[in-house]
């Protein structure tokens, strides 16, 4: 029972982190390519939707395997 409580208290904080990652790098795209170019509006939003699913896909495992080392580190 209390590994399943761990392993719901590091899914919970780790969203916390990795989320505001990917959308914050998704919003700093479509800005970015707002303010520098001339790409057509769909360009822009599937650009970040991309960047940010991506982002998203990189920082989970590496925010997941931290946020357990510390957790661990505490107990």
């Amino acid at each position: 029972m209390e590994h399943e409580q761990v392993e719901k208290e590091v899914a919970q904080r780790s969203v916390l982190i990795y989320l505001p990652i990917s959308i914050g790098s998704g919003l700093i795209f479509l800005l970015v390519t707002t303010f520098t170019g001339n790409y057509p509006l769909v360009a822009r939003i599937g650009g970040m939707v991309w960047v940010g699913l991506l982002s998203l896909i990189v920082s989970m495992p590496i925010v997941i395997s931290r946020v357990k080392k510390q957790l661990h580190g505490k107990s």
